[in-house]
């Protein structure tokens, strides 16, 4: 433990009650929602196995998630699984500089993703994540993610995790080939997809 970072109570879902779960919409951000497919295991909408979660351009090179993660995804007892906690900071700093046009979104992958685990993350408990470009080189890009508990205020909020990543450009030969309309990539009014 941290000596500069004393362990704080870390709110879990208790046994017998129903959690809050998934994706939770911010209808005041409506036209900062962006693209979501169907099938991606962080926020496909379609995939049943996945966690459906919806992203935010909440300020220049700034993206929020406002996400409870379901028990399923637990560890131990009341914890989120580190590994789902590690694919929502992927996905959170890779959305870092996509933007909110499906057609004009810059896409990126991950080359380097180190996460650092501060806390438990609860599954059950409202959470916020947030990623920020750090420094935006064109077809290279360094940025860093945490997870925070949605009711703390962002001002004073420290992570229950981070990541830092780099993250390379797309191949245009790859972008040419990909076909949005099979991917279901999109921006889907209130994150639920069309019947």
């Amino acid at each position: 433990m941290n000596p500069k970072r004393p362990f704080r109570e870390v709110p879990f879902s208790r046994p017998g009650t129903t959690p809050p779960r998934g994706a939770h919409m911010r209808p005041e951000l409506r036209d900062a929602l962006q693209p979501n497919s169907l099938h991606c295991f962080v926020c496909g909408l379609d995939n049943p196995y996945g966690l459906q979660a919806c992203f935010y351009q909440t300020g220049e090179k700034e993206v929020t998630a406002w996400y409870t993660i379901p028990e399923q995804y637990q560890s131990y007892p009341g914890m989120a699984h580190g590994g789902i906690v590690a694919s929502m900071l992927d996905e959170v700093v890779g959305r870092s500089v996509m933007g909110v046009d499906p057609a004009q979104a810059r896409l990126l992958f991950t080359a380097r993703l180190t996460v650092k685990y501060r806390q438990h993350v609860p599954v059950g408990v409202p959470l916020r994540f947030v990623g920020r470009a750090v420094k935006d080189r064109g077809r290279v890009v360094t940025a860093w993610g945490g997870v925070f508990l949605a009711e703390e205020d962002p001002a004073t909020a420290q992570p229950l995790a981070e990541a830092e990543s780099l993250l390379l450009a797309v191949p245009e030969e790859e972008l040419a080939a990909m076909d949005a309309d099979q991917l279901g990539w999109k921006v889907y009014p209130d994150c639920t997809p069309e019947e």
